[in-house]
Protein backbone atom coordinates (compact mmCIF):
# COMPACT_ATOMS: atom_id res chain seq x y z
CA UNK A 1 0.00 0.00 0.00
CA UNK A 2 1.57 3.18 -1.31
CA UNK A 3 1.44 6.58 1.17
CA UNK A 4 -1.37 8.23 -0.04
CA UNK A 5 -3.31 4.96 -0.07
CA UNK A 6 -2.30 4.50 3.66
CA UNK A 7 -3.27 7.93 4.49
CA UNK A 8 -6.60 7.65 3.25
CA UNK A 9 -7.33 4.42 4.92
CA UNK A 10 -6.54 6.37 8.19
CA UNK A 11 -8.44 8.77 7.16
CA UNK A 12 -11.89 6.70 6.92
CA UNK A 13 -10.85 5.19 9.90
CA UNK A 14 -10.96 7.81 12.09
CA UNK A 15 -14.36 9.03 10.53
CA UNK A 16 -15.95 6.35 11.04
CA UNK A 17 -14.98 5.19 14.61
CA UNK A 18 -15.63 8.99 15.43
CA UNK A 19 -18.75 8.38 13.58
CA UNK A 20 -19.28 4.88 15.61
CA UNK A 21 -18.44 6.60 18.94
CA UNK A 22 -20.53 9.57 18.44
CA UNK A 23 -23.96 7.42 17.64
CA UNK A 24 -23.33 5.38 20.77
CA UNK A 25 -23.16 8.67 23.12
CA UNK A 26 -25.97 9.64 21.12
CA UNK A 27 -27.86 11.46 22.61
CA UNK A 28 -25.89 14.44 23.93
CA UNK A 29 -28.25 17.05 23.79
CA UNK A 30 -32.15 17.92 22.83
CA UNK A 31 -33.75 16.85 19.90
CA UNK A 32 -35.46 18.69 17.97
CA UNK A 33 -38.84 17.87 16.36
CA UNK A 34 -40.23 20.32 13.64
CA UNK A 35 -44.16 20.55 13.31
CA UNK A 36 -44.57 21.63 9.40
CA UNK A 37 -48.08 23.22 11.07
CA UNK A 38 -49.09 25.77 13.26
CA UNK A 39 -50.00 24.90 16.75
CA UNK A 40 -52.70 23.31 17.95
CA UNK A 41 -52.88 20.80 15.38
CA UNK A 42 -53.20 17.03 15.05
CA UNK A 43 -49.77 16.58 14.05
CA UNK A 44 -48.57 18.98 16.94
CA UNK A 45 -50.58 17.57 19.71
CA UNK A 46 -48.45 14.18 18.73
CA UNK A 47 -45.25 16.12 18.21
CA UNK A 48 -45.94 17.55 22.31
CA UNK A 49 -47.18 13.75 23.08
CA UNK A 50 -43.84 12.19 22.38
CA UNK A 51 -41.82 15.43 23.68
CA UNK A 52 -43.56 15.43 26.89
CA UNK A 53 -42.18 11.70 27.37
CA UNK A 54 -38.98 11.35 25.49
CA UNK A 55 -36.60 12.19 27.99
CA UNK A 56 -37.51 9.30 29.96
CA UNK A 57 -36.22 7.16 27.04
CA UNK A 58 -33.34 8.90 25.54
CA UNK A 59 -32.13 11.06 28.61
CA UNK A 60 -32.47 14.29 26.57
CA UNK A 61 -35.55 16.38 26.37
CA UNK A 62 -37.28 17.19 22.76
CA UNK A 63 -37.99 20.53 21.39
CA UNK A 64 -40.93 20.86 19.22
CA UNK A 65 -41.00 23.75 16.36
CA UNK A 66 -43.35 24.94 14.13
CA UNK A 67 -42.51 25.98 11.04
CA UNK A 68 -45.85 25.96 8.91
CA UNK A 69 -46.26 26.93 4.85
CA UNK A 70 -46.57 25.18 1.87
CA UNK A 71 -48.61 22.86 3.08
CA UNK A 72 -45.80 21.24 5.23
CA UNK A 73 -43.51 21.50 2.53
CA UNK A 74 -41.45 24.27 4.12
CA UNK A 75 -40.63 22.39 7.28
CA UNK A 76 -39.97 18.93 5.80
CA UNK A 77 -37.44 20.95 3.09
CA UNK A 78 -35.58 22.27 6.12
CA UNK A 79 -35.27 18.73 7.72
CA UNK A 80 -34.14 17.46 4.47
CA UNK A 81 -31.48 19.81 4.82
CA UNK A 82 -30.50 19.16 8.64
CA UNK A 83 -27.72 17.16 9.45
CA UNK A 84 -28.18 13.27 9.49
CA UNK A 85 -27.13 13.28 13.06
CA UNK A 86 -30.32 12.24 14.75
CA UNK A 87 -30.80 15.88 16.56
CA UNK A 88 -33.05 16.98 14.22
CA UNK A 89 -36.66 15.11 13.33
CA UNK A 90 -40.04 15.43 11.24
CA UNK A 91 -43.01 14.99 12.70
CA UNK A 92 -45.53 15.61 9.57
CA UNK A 93 -49.11 14.07 8.22
CA UNK A 94 -50.16 12.68 5.37
CA UNK A 95 -49.62 15.39 3.34
CA UNK A 96 -46.03 16.07 3.74
CA UNK A 97 -45.36 12.52 2.67
CA UNK A 98 -47.84 11.26 0.15
CA UNK A 99 -49.67 14.25 -1.69
CA UNK A 100 -47.04 16.93 -1.96
CA UNK A 101 -45.00 15.25 -4.67
CA UNK A 102 -48.20 15.43 -6.90
CA UNK A 103 -49.00 18.71 -6.36
CA UNK A 104 -46.56 20.93 -5.95
CA UNK A 105 -44.12 21.19 -8.97
CA UNK A 106 -40.80 22.69 -7.51
CA UNK A 107 -41.07 20.95 -4.27
CA UNK A 108 -38.09 21.25 -2.18
CA UNK A 109 -37.85 17.53 -0.64
CA UNK A 110 -38.57 13.90 -1.95
CA UNK A 111 -40.29 12.59 0.49
CA UNK A 112 -39.27 8.62 -1.11
CA UNK A 113 -35.22 9.73 -1.19
CA UNK A 114 -34.96 12.56 1.58
CA UNK A 115 -35.66 10.62 4.60
CA UNK A 116 -35.22 7.83 6.78
CA UNK A 117 -38.44 6.86 7.63
CA UNK A 118 -38.99 6.10 11.24
CA UNK A 119 -42.37 5.10 11.79
CA UNK A 120 -46.15 6.13 11.29
CA UNK A 121 -47.36 6.93 14.73
CA UNK A 122 -50.74 7.49 14.76
CA UNK A 123 -53.81 7.07 12.07
CA UNK A 124 -57.22 8.55 12.25
CA UNK A 125 -60.42 8.21 9.74
CA UNK A 126 -62.24 11.37 8.16
CA UNK A 127 -65.70 12.40 9.47
CA UNK A 128 -68.45 13.66 7.12
CA UNK A 129 -69.51 17.23 9.06
CA UNK A 130 -72.39 19.44 7.92
CA UNK A 131 -74.08 22.54 9.31
CA UNK A 132 -77.27 21.31 11.48
CA UNK A 133 -79.44 23.70 9.32
CA UNK A 134 -78.38 22.04 6.38
CA UNK A 135 -81.46 19.94 4.65
CA UNK A 136 -79.57 16.18 4.81
CA UNK A 137 -79.26 13.84 7.63
CA UNK A 138 -77.73 10.82 5.87
CA UNK A 139 -75.24 10.76 3.28
CA UNK A 140 -78.12 9.40 0.89
CA UNK A 141 -80.00 12.75 1.56
CA UNK A 142 -76.47 14.81 1.47
CA UNK A 143 -75.92 13.27 -2.13
CA UNK A 144 -79.68 14.43 -3.26
CA UNK A 145 -78.65 17.76 -2.07
CA UNK A 146 -75.79 17.79 -3.89
CA UNK A 147 -76.98 16.68 -7.41
CA UNK A 148 -79.84 19.54 -6.67
CA UNK A 149 -77.93 22.00 -6.23
CA UNK A 150 -74.47 21.65 -8.25
CA UNK A 151 -71.59 23.52 -7.93
CA UNK A 152 -72.97 25.41 -5.16
CA UNK A 153 -72.17 23.44 -1.85
CA UNK A 154 -69.25 25.04 0.20
CA UNK A 155 -66.53 22.07 1.12
CA UNK A 156 -64.35 23.76 3.43
CA UNK A 157 -60.82 21.86 4.05
CA UNK A 158 -57.73 22.50 6.14
CA UNK A 159 -55.77 23.43 2.97
CA UNK A 160 -55.40 22.48 -0.85
CA UNK A 161 -53.40 18.66 -1.08
CA UNK A 162 -54.42 17.91 2.80
CA UNK A 163 -56.31 14.73 3.46
CA UNK A 164 -59.44 16.35 4.05
CA UNK A 165 -59.14 18.09 0.58
CA UNK A 166 -58.01 14.73 -0.74
CA UNK A 167 -61.30 13.18 0.54
CA UNK A 168 -63.73 15.22 -0.30
CA UNK A 169 -62.17 15.13 -4.27
CA UNK A 170 -62.71 11.35 -3.73
CA UNK A 171 -65.95 11.73 -2.66
CA UNK A 172 -66.54 13.70 -4.95
CA UNK A 173 -65.05 11.17 -7.42
CA UNK A 174 -66.92 8.10 -6.00
CA UNK A 175 -70.46 9.91 -5.65
CA UNK A 176 -70.42 11.19 -8.91
CA UNK A 177 -71.21 14.76 -7.52
CA UNK A 178 -69.58 18.36 -7.01
CA UNK A 179 -69.42 21.34 -4.64
CA UNK A 180 -67.33 24.61 -4.07
CA UNK A 181 -63.80 23.81 -2.45
CA UNK A 182 -62.85 26.76 -0.17
CA UNK A 183 -58.91 25.97 1.65
CA UNK A 184 -58.62 27.52 4.77
CA UNK A 185 -55.04 27.02 6.60
CA UNK A 186 -55.72 24.71 9.42
CA UNK A 187 -58.99 22.68 10.67
CA UNK A 188 -59.73 24.83 13.55
CA UNK A 189 -60.67 27.32 11.01
CA UNK A 190 -62.81 24.86 8.92
CA UNK A 191 -64.80 23.55 11.78
CA UNK A 192 -65.34 27.07 13.19
CA UNK A 193 -66.61 28.25 10.00
CA UNK A 194 -68.88 25.53 9.41
CA UNK A 195 -70.33 25.59 12.55
CA UNK A 196 -71.07 28.93 11.78
CA UNK A 197 -72.79 28.49 8.54
CA UNK A 198 -70.10 30.00 6.40
CA UNK A 199 -69.13 26.59 5.15
CA UNK A 200 -71.65 23.67 4.90
CA UNK A 201 -69.71 20.31 5.05
CA UNK A 202 -66.15 19.31 5.98
CA UNK A 203 -64.18 15.89 6.18
CA UNK A 204 -62.33 16.63 8.97
CA UNK A 205 -60.21 14.10 11.84
CA UNK A 206 -61.97 12.15 14.41
CA UNK A 207 -60.47 13.77 17.31
CA UNK A 208 -61.23 17.10 16.65
CA UNK A 209 -65.03 16.77 15.59
CA UNK A 210 -65.91 14.66 18.40
CA UNK A 211 -66.89 17.56 21.00
CA UNK A 212 -68.80 19.30 18.43
CA UNK A 213 -70.59 16.65 17.29
CA UNK A 214 -71.41 15.45 20.48
CA UNK A 215 -72.81 18.93 21.40
CA UNK A 216 -75.18 19.33 18.66
CA UNK A 217 -73.00 22.07 16.97
CA UNK A 218 -72.06 19.84 13.85
CA UNK A 219 -74.24 17.06 11.73
CA UNK A 220 -72.23 13.83 11.28
CA UNK A 221 -73.21 11.94 8.18
CA UNK A 222 -70.81 9.46 8.21
CA UNK A 223 -66.96 8.50 8.93
CA UNK A 224 -64.22 6.91 6.78
CA UNK A 225 -63.09 4.31 8.56
CA UNK A 226 -63.70 0.32 7.92
CA UNK A 227 -66.09 0.01 11.07
CA UNK A 228 -67.71 2.46 13.61
CA UNK A 229 -65.70 4.47 15.76
CA UNK A 230 -67.02 3.51 19.42
CA UNK A 231 -66.86 7.60 19.89
CA UNK A 232 -69.75 8.62 17.73
CA UNK A 233 -71.09 5.02 17.28
CA UNK A 234 -74.40 6.05 15.79
CA UNK A 235 -72.37 7.96 12.85
CA UNK A 236 -72.19 4.87 10.23
CA UNK A 237 -69.21 4.30 8.13
CA UNK A 238 -69.26 5.23 4.16
CA UNK A 239 -69.82 1.65 3.49
CA UNK A 240 -72.18 1.20 5.22
CA UNK A 241 -73.79 4.74 3.28
CA UNK A 242 -73.34 2.93 0.21
CA UNK A 243 -69.99 4.28 -0.72
CA UNK A 244 -67.41 1.78 -1.69
CA UNK A 245 -63.68 2.34 -1.23
CA UNK A 246 -63.86 5.28 0.82
CA UNK A 247 -62.04 3.98 3.44
CA UNK A 248 -59.47 6.86 4.08
CA UNK A 249 -57.31 7.78 7.15
CA UNK A 250 -55.31 10.83 8.07
CA UNK A 251 -51.91 9.76 9.88
CA UNK A 252 -49.08 11.24 11.51
CA UNK A 253 -45.70 9.86 10.92
CA UNK A 254 -42.03 11.02 12.14
CA UNK A 255 -39.05 10.91 10.08
CA UNK A 256 -35.47 12.03 9.99
CA UNK A 257 -32.94 13.52 7.79
CA UNK A 258 -31.86 10.60 5.28
CA UNK A 259 -28.22 9.14 6.23
CA UNK A 260 -28.74 8.50 10.33
CA UNK A 261 -26.40 5.95 11.70
CA UNK A 262 -28.41 2.82 12.30
CA UNK A 263 -27.30 2.95 15.87
CA UNK A 264 -29.67 6.32 16.10
CA UNK A 265 -32.32 5.32 14.05
CA UNK A 266 -33.01 2.16 16.16
CA UNK A 267 -32.73 4.69 19.43
CA UNK A 268 -34.76 7.55 18.20
CA UNK A 269 -37.50 4.42 16.97
CA UNK A 270 -37.16 2.15 20.07
CA UNK A 271 -38.13 5.76 21.66
CA UNK A 272 -40.91 6.79 20.14
CA UNK A 273 -42.48 3.78 19.44
CA UNK A 274 -42.13 2.80 23.23
CA UNK A 275 -43.62 6.16 24.45
CA UNK A 276 -46.85 5.37 21.94
CA UNK A 277 -47.54 1.92 23.75
CA UNK A 278 -47.03 3.18 26.87
CA UNK A 279 -50.20 2.18 28.54
CA UNK A 280 -51.85 5.63 29.80
CA UNK A 281 -50.65 7.42 26.84
CA UNK A 282 -52.14 5.09 24.19
CA UNK A 283 -55.53 5.06 26.03
CA UNK A 284 -55.26 9.19 26.18
CA UNK A 285 -54.81 9.12 22.38
CA UNK A 286 -57.67 6.18 21.62
CA UNK A 287 -59.64 8.42 23.49
CA UNK A 288 -58.71 11.61 21.36
CA UNK A 289 -59.98 9.21 18.18
CA UNK A 290 -56.45 8.29 17.18
CA UNK A 291 -55.61 5.01 16.66
CA UNK A 292 -51.94 4.30 17.58
CA UNK A 293 -49.42 2.29 14.67
CA UNK A 294 -45.97 2.59 15.98
CA UNK A 295 -45.41 0.45 12.75
CA UNK A 296 -41.42 -0.57 11.98
CA UNK A 297 -39.15 1.49 9.10
CA UNK A 298 -39.66 -0.54 6.52
CA UNK A 299 -43.75 -0.91 7.35
CA UNK A 300 -43.82 2.88 7.31
CA UNK A 301 -41.84 2.36 3.79
CA UNK A 302 -44.51 -0.05 2.23
CA UNK A 303 -47.17 2.28 3.29
CA UNK A 304 -45.70 5.10 2.21
CA UNK A 305 -45.52 3.84 -1.60
CA UNK A 306 -49.06 2.57 -1.24
CA UNK A 307 -50.08 5.89 -0.21
CA UNK A 308 -47.97 8.17 -2.85
CA UNK A 309 -49.56 5.81 -5.57
CA UNK A 310 -53.34 5.67 -4.28
CA UNK A 311 -53.03 10.02 -4.22
CA UNK A 312 -51.46 10.32 -7.27
CA UNK A 313 -54.24 8.35 -9.11
CA UNK A 314 -56.97 10.64 -6.95
CA UNK A 315 -55.36 13.95 -7.99
CA UNK A 316 -54.68 13.05 -11.41
CA UNK A 317 -58.51 11.88 -11.65
CA UNK A 318 -59.69 14.86 -10.20
CA UNK A 319 -57.37 17.32 -12.36
CA UNK A 320 -56.38 18.58 -8.81
CA UNK A 321 -53.86 21.45 -8.96
CA UNK A 322 -52.86 24.05 -6.19
CA UNK A 323 -49.66 25.59 -8.34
Amino acid sequence: MNARKFLSALVVGAVLTATLTHAADYPEKPVTAIVPFLPGGSTDMIARTIGARIQTKLGQPMIVENKPGATGAIGAGFVKNAPADGYTILVASIGVYSVNPHLQKKLAYDPSKDFDLLTVAVRAPNVLVVNPSLPANTVAEFIAYLKKNPQKVSFGTSGAGTSDHLTTALFWQKTGTNGVHIPYKGGAAVLGDVMAGHAEASFQNLNVVIPHVKSGKLKALAITSDKRSSLLPSVPTMNEAGIKDLEVTSWQAVAAPRGLAPEVKAKLHGAIVGILNEPDVRQRLTEQGFDVVGNSPEEFRKFQSAELERWKRVIHDGNITID
